[in-house]
């Protein structure tokens, strides 16, 4: 007799303001992964899609309709959001371990919070943490439970035994990501995100990864699941999935949620010429770097393939965090690369860091002039955060006190000792996103008194807006010289 797996996740979106108020929600890509996996082994199962809930006591009664042998809190390790490790989430998880618990359910867990702090979550009701990347522990785990045999030997998980936290060794990465079967993606309800999507942007965007890992060495950035290396799928198996969802689900455009899209040599060529001669007509988003938008013709060809934004990691205007922070990029790149995606119409993006070790007032004023000359598309705004694994936490992790993970991604606390406090940084978080809207809001009344028988809702709309930002950053600015006077 088949035994249910019932998988679950634990990013409620609307526990992060900040997310549920943008209304861009992806289902759990990494979730209904490892149902597909389980399924594949020969189990039943279920999914039950927090995503868009409103509370982890909503589980109870889909523990009860599918009768689960096994409670599976598997976090989608392709949104960077659950990297995060919030504390929102976090409670979230352990509510639901308890209550399958309770309800006589073995109870697994996998995320990156979990390999972090998996005592924490034994603590709690979880019996297994799955550690690093989860698709065939949690398949080899679920067969020996099954049949009743030793999990002693078992690589990449922690578990209590008589008391004891046991933790085995690593397991490998895969390297044949093609192996893998197409999530479960009749599993989730895909019309609820489509409405959100429709209803608030006029368009509806599912995710795919095509990558897992990242070999680049950011010293701030974490990799407990896939680690330092780089695995690709092939264009041919992506392909496959996107014609998939285009058929069943009809999305306009897809979020690549890989850490770093198309870094393989002649992979986004290959991927571009396969669109093309598929006829295939969507866009999308990447994440990536500038120093690897300039290589060839890459920029060419992931425009010709439907690349409509990619996210850069700026992070900082000044060369010397960059260089701090071992990023590997250069101030020029990130010029030369915005430069270069606006000639081919992608949007620019860039992420941006405040707040690392050394960074003065002279590095900040850097940045904002940065954003302020290349006028990105869109703007992400953060604080350095310490992540356990890396050589920037180890570094701050002495003065770490009882507060180490954000409650939510607004949160923005300061959770080692930086040149300003975290009201500074917060009031900053305001002041740059003033100053860009008050920006962008100027470049479009100049394009609107050049055309003014073009003139749009939108672009009135941004223009106008300048008048509110310019009083609005100015008192930003005041407030941002009384906490340094203030010694904040």
């Amino acid at each position: 007799m088949k035994r249910t797996a019932l998988f679950t996740h634990s990013y409620f979106y609307k526990f992060d303001w900040k997310q549920w108020q943008f209304k861009q929600p992806y289902p759990p890509l990494a979730t209904i992964l490892a149902a597909a996996v389980m399924r594949e082994a020969g189990f039943e199962v279920a999914l039950f899609d927090i995503a868009l809930k409103d509370s982890p006591a909503e589980v109870a009664d889909a523990i009860e309709k599918h009768d689960s042998s096994y409670f599976i809190i598997y976090d989608d390790g392709f949104n960077y959001l659950t990297k995060m490790c919030l504390t929102n989430m976090r409670e979230a998880a352990f509510e639901m371990a308890r209550t399958a618990k309770e309800a006589g359910c073995i109870v697994i867990a996998s995320s990156s919070d979990a390999a972090d702090h998996y005592d924490k979550y034994l603590n709690h009701g979880v019996d297994y943490v799955v550690r690093g990347e989860g698709e065939e522990t949690l398949k080899e785990l679920l067969l020996a439970l099954d049949a009743n045999a030793d999990i002693s030997k078992l690589p990449g998980i922690a578990y209590r035994k008589q008391s004891e936290t046991i933790t085995t060794p690593a397991r490998p990465v895969m390297r044949d990501l093609d192996a893998l079967p197409l999530p479960a993606w009749d599993l989730v309800d895909v019309d609820s995100y489509r409405q959100i999507w429709i209803k608030h942007h006029g368009y509806f965007s599912l995710n795919i990864a095509t990558t897992r890992g990242c070999p680049y060495k950011c010293n701030w950035c974490a990799k407990p699941i896939y680690g330092n290396r780089y695995n690709s799928r092939s264009p041919q198996h992506v392909l496959k999935e996107i014609e998939f969802l285009l058929k069943h689900y009809q999305p306009d455009h897809f979020w690549m949620c890989d850490d770093i899209f198309g870094l393989k040599p002649g992979w986004v060529q290959e991927f571009r010429d396969l669109v093309q001669a598929k006829n295939l007509k969507f866009k999308y988003k990447i994440q990536s770097r500038a120093d690897l938008l300039l290589q060839e013709d890459s920029l060419e060809a992931l425009a010709q393939s439907g690349a409509d934004t990619i996210w850069v990691g700026a992070e900082s205007g000044s060369q010397k965090i960059l260089d701090a922070m071992d990023k590997g990029t250069t101030i020029q790149q990130i010029h030369d690369a915005t430069r270069l995606m606006k000639q081919k119409g992608i949007k620019v993006a860039f992420f941006l860091q405040f707040g690392y070790l050394g960074e003065t007032k002279e590095d900040i004023d850097a940045t904002i002039a940065m954003v302020l000359e290349l006028m990105p598309d869109e703007v992400g705004i953060s604080v350095s955060y310490p992540l356990p694994g890396t050589k920037f936490y180890d570094t701050v992790k002495e003065q770490l006190r009882e507060k180490q993970n954000w409650s939510d991604s607004d949160d923005l606390a300061m959770m080692f000792k930086s040149t300003f406090t975290s009201e500074y940084y917060k009031e900053l978080h305001r002041y740059v996103h003033s100053m860009y809207r008050k920006r962008k809001g100027y470049i479009t009344l100049k394009k609107l008194a050049r055309n003014p028988l073009r003139v749009n809702y939108k672009d009135l709309r941004t223009g106008l807006a300048t008048f509110y930002y310019i009083p609005t950053a100015f008192a930003q600015r005041l407030k941002l010289k009384g906490l340094v006077a203030a010694g904040s």
